[in-house]
């Protein structure tokens, strides 16, 4: 609702106030002298009807419509109203603007000549989302659903379906417009066509997926950029949800609005603790199953035989301050800018942990490394990978003078699978792959050889705390066209 909205204020003086200011109570001597003026006075009173008395008339202002939509800050505001106009205002108590703007002199003359007004209660920030949402052009569209008196909300949203199973919080209207605040962006435009039912979503419908998992306004930015890298053929969120692997989506963020919104990459950085590591990526997650219909269980199209922790939210930031020379941040070596707020979304489950507290050489902690990923899905089979670098861990490769590039370089050799021992039936065991050469093949002088990773895999992220010989291993999906490739996409405010 707008000025516009509402019938216009009466003709003459009209004063705002409310008992509960001290400056009201002291010059109500005043709005005595204003009622018996030649000017007409209308007087809103914020919190008592019988307040100020003396004065003909008094409106109650209870649900502090008129004191919203007219933009009163501060009490006593007083207001010179011709033909429905606001002519101008003054706020407080100053005597010489109060005789300007009435035109009467000797206005409360016992009275100091100045004190300062008190904030309008239609400005307490305890009361402003509520009278937005109420009398505000909100804009939003949403389907408003209402519960009987007697139901528990948070017992209706679990038997409505909208929950992962985890209590969420109530999308109330003057929730979602406070997160839609988070955002520059227009509640109305389409952020992505959410699979499975292709459903088109827009920001509004992102923001109250983001109030129901516990955001803040200032992490939408991020859930809004999870839900366009996700909603992608790249990514293939679709697949991922129908597979019967383990994987879900687990972001990634980079730039400078991680430490903005606080977000962990110390200690437990994979864990519990944090509200922004914990709630954007369940955001993701809600909007995939409350708006594209992507749920679990009887008729639902997530069939993963066992699922994991990633398939009800996951996201973490890397530590981009402590890389050392040489070791760009995950989104720098994906094409982007330092910088550039980021999320990289990878289809993948775990951790699984990788232990070496004993290497103190690049050459040995990286045959460590790489028997571990040899170990992802199925020694036998081409898989995919992340790994969780600790500082203890990338620090060894820093204090020889590796880079990056020389770790992946060292690395490739190292992931090479034998083409006899991992084919079906070598070692005794059904499972491995096709007996016959693929494109990722590699044949020399001796027997042929098959890639274990792809050749962007695995992707290197540093985060955790300073002590411990411990990194982690997030497996993946299938990687390429049949299954899913990661994406980096940019943050936008």
């Amino acid at each position: 609702m707008s000025s516009e909205d509402l019938p216009p204020l009466p003709d003459g003086l009209v004063i705002f106030v409310k008992k509960d200011c001290p400056t009201c109570l002291e010059i109500e001597p005043v709005f005595d002298q204003l009622s018996k003026s030649f000017m007409p006075l209308t007087v809103y009173s914020q919190d008592d009807p019988d307040f100020p008395s003396g004065v003909t008339t008094v409106d109650y202002d209870s649900d502090l419509r008129v004191s919203w939509t007219h933009e009163v800050e501060t009490v006593p505001t007083l207001i010179h109203v011709v033909g429905g106009r606001e002519m101008t205002r003054t706020v407080g108590w100053e005597r010489k603007s109060w005789e300007a703007l009435t035109g009467i002199d000797n206005l409360g003359t016992d009275l100091p000549d100045w004190r300062p007004g008190c904030g309008s209660m239609s400005v307490d920030p305890s009361r402003v989302d509520q009278l937005e949402a109420k009398f505000g052009d909100s804009g939003v569209v949403s389907r408003r659903v209402e519960f009987a008196s007697q139901e528990d909300e948070f017992e209706a949203m679990f038997d409505r379906g909208w929950s992962d199973g985890l209590p969420i919080v109530p999308p109330t209207e003057e929730r979602v417009l406070r997160m839609l605040k988070g955002t520059s962006r227009s509640a109305d435009e389409v952020v992505a066509i959410v699979p499975p039912t292709l459903v088109e979503c827009n920001v509004e419908k992102v923001a109250i997926n983001a109030v129901m998992a516990g955001c803040k306004p200032e992490y939408l930015p991020v859930v809004l950029a999870a839900v366009e890298a996700a909603c992608t053929d790249q990514f293939n969120m679709h697949g991922l949800l129908c597979t019967l692997w383990f994987s879900g989506p687990v972001i990634i963020v980079n730039g400078p609005i991680r430490n903005k919104i606080g977000m962990n990459a110390d200690k437990n950085a994979l864990g519990q603790g944090n509200r922004a590591n914990s709630t954007i990526g369940r955001a993701l997650q809600l909007v995939i199953r409350n708006v594209g219909g992507g749920k679990p269980g009887i008729g639902g199209i997530d069939r993963s035989a066992l699922g994991a922790p990633s398939k009800i939210g996951w996201c973490f930031p890397e530590d981009e301050e402590s890389l050392p020379e040489g070791w760009d941040p995950l989104s720098v070596s994906r094409g982007f800018k330092v910088g550039e707020n980021t999320v990289t979304l990878f289809a993948g489950h775990g951790p699984s942990g990788l232990i070496d507290q004993i290497s103190r050489t690049p050459e040995s902690l990286i045959r460590t490394i790489a028997n571990q990923l040899h170990g992802v899905g199925n020694r036998k089979l081409p898989s995919e990978a992340m790994m969780i670098m600790t500082p203890e861990h990338m620090n060894v490769f820093a204090r020889s003078g590796w880079s990056k590039a020389d770790f992946y370089e060292a690395l490739e050799p190292l992931l090479m699978m034998n083409l006899e021992q991992a084919v079906r039936g070598a070692g005794g065991m059904s499972e491995g792959i096709p007996n016959q050469p693929g494109e990722d093949t590699v044949f020399g002088s001796g027997t042929a050889s098959l890639r274990k990773l792809p050749s962007w895999s695995p992707m290197i992220v540093r985060a955790g705390g300073g002590a411990g010989g411990f990194s982690a291993v997030l497996e993946g999906w299938v990687s390429g066209a049949k299954g899913s490739t990661p994406i980096t996409h940019r943050i936008d405010s």
